[in-house]
């Protein structure tokens, strides 16, 4: 997969994605294209690095509660099981100090097309804007960052979407578009 950033985050729901391709009958057709593209980009991290996590572990205590430590069955368990075999080998600087304020996080950009932003999710955006590169975050099936692309972007976080012919669609549904 080209054009892939060498260094990112990656959304819980990339290698949940990639985790479909265990039972190709069950992907609906729409989202076919979707798992390829995170197994693609799974593969591409675990290949060449780059990953950028925070330093207290939330996004790791994310993926080990929606993704399995023994490597396998899927693509994103083997991201699971890569993960926690690598990650104090990653370069301190991608392992970034965020510090929780509420339900938020004081380096959560403040803008005020984030103030619904989902509360779960802030710690991507807060490791990502305190990064010094402000890497680009992985998003594969979540239609509400869509929405939110627009303000994340003028807050200088990049989102690359990896499915968003799907997730545009997703987004126009419920949004009544």
């Amino acid at each position: 997969m080209t054009g892939l950033p060498k260094k990112c985050l990656v959304d819980t729901n990339v290698p949940k994605t990639a985790n479909l391709a265990l039972d190709p009958a069950r992907i609906p057709q729409e989202l076919t294209g979707c798992v390829l593209a995170c197994v693609e980009a799974i593969n591409h991290v675990v290949k060449k690095g780059g990953l950028v996590i925070d330093a207290g572990n939330e996004i790791f205590d994310e993926y080990l509660q929606q993704l399995s430590l023994k490597g396998q069955p899927g693509v994103g368990d083997h991201f699971m099981k890569w993960v926690h075999d690598n990650r104090w080998n990653f370069p301190d600087v991608d392992r970034v100090t965020i510090t929780k304020n509420g339900e938020s996080y004081d380096e959560f950009p403040d803008h005020d097309g984030l103030i619904q932003f989902d509360n779960s999710d802030r710690k991507f955006v807060a490791v990502a804007n305190a990064h010094p590169v402000k890497p680009t975050i992985l998003q594969a099936t979540d239609s509400k960052w869509w929405g939110w692309k627009d303000a994340l972007a003028d807050a200088g976080v990049t989102v690359h979407f990896l499915c968003p012919d799907s997730i545009k669609a997703k987004y126009a549904e419920k949004m009544g578009a």
